[in-house]
């Protein structure tokens, strides 16, 4: 079932709901094309400060990467479903996205992690110790505008990645990003769920592809900043997966700021863009 805004938006109103979903959307996207440039780059070694393109996987400027191109197949599915998590129905979108460039801003994919890969050819979930990268909690974003239970978001991350770690760390990101679509503040919606993480200094702050630090560095991202351009960037700049780590903050970000936080030059040079504007249409009550 589609979540009932109506309890947790203080407008309440269709709109004011699109609108979140725009925001985090963007959101992440943006956020990823800043990083895909950067991606496996030292920290330290470079210095992101705007959208730019080429660098790792030369790509043009504003071009989003696996993370955004699979939060968008997770939304399509649980959108045709009412809200609902066909796994199946999940395996097949990840597959279109692979197979066929589903997804993309160019109907091409430059970039995929092992454990997807691996998951999305042989249909089943590595729940192993070594498969707790980051490819489901890039993705999850979306459920936080559907009324699913825990359950429901471990089943989302287990198409691919089923270790109870990776599951717990999308619960976990998921609990967040609703605090902050009904207008906590970050740093109480961070506590709430994980404790004080902005204490840390960040030479203790990881930003490689384990999924347990790509949720600690979002949320240490979003709790040493005060506006969404600061977050991503910051993200970014910790090297390492960097389109990841700034992807799962900038969907923290976009809830936490909204749409017009996102600097104007940042959306009009991100490509694909109209994708996620009627992703946001299609949604309803």
């Amino acid at each position: 079932m589609l979540r009932n805004v109506e309890k947790v938006y203080k407008e309440g109103d269709m709109e004011y709901t699109r609108r979140q979903l725009k925001s985090v959307l963007y959101g992440l996207a943006v956020a990823d094309a800043l990083g895909v440039p950067y991606e496996f780059k030292m920290r330290g070694a470079f210095h992101c400060g705007t959208m730019v393109g080429h660098g790792t996987h030369d790509q043009p400027a504003g071009t989003w990467s696996d993370d955004t191109a699979m939060a968008l197949a997770t939304l399509d599915s649980l959108l045709d479903h009412d809200g609902d998590v066909d796994s199946d129905d999940l395996l097949h979108r990840y597959r279109d996205w692979l197979y066929n460039g589903e997804y993309t801003p160019d109907n091409s994919v430059f970039d995929v992690g092992g454990t997807c890969l691996m998951a999305i050819r042989t249909g089943r979930g590595l729940s192993g110790e070594r498969d707790n990268g980051n490819g489901s909690l890039m993705r999850i974003a979306p459920a936080a505008f559907f009324d699913i239970s825990d359950d429901d978001i471990r089943r989302i991350s287990a198409v691919t990645h089923a270790h109870p770690m990776s599951c717990e760390a999308c619960v976990l990101y998921v609990h967040v990003l609703r605090h902050l679509l009904d207008g906590v503040p970050p740093r109480d919606a961070v506590a709430q769920e994980y404790g004080r993480i902005w204490e840390n200094p960040e030479d203790e702050i990881s930003s490689s592809g384990f999924v347990r630090h790509t949720l600690e560095a979002s949320l240490w991202c979003l709790t040493t900043t005060e506006n969404y351009k600061d977050c991503v960037l910051r993200a970014v700049n910790l090297g390492g997966d960097t389109d990841t780590t700034a992807c799962v903050a900038g969907a923290l970000a976009g809830a936490a700021y909204g749409f017009e936080a996102i600097p104007r030059d940042w959306v009009e040079t991100l490509r694909g863009s109209t994708q996620l504007d009627a992703m946001a249409e299609r949604y309803r009550l």
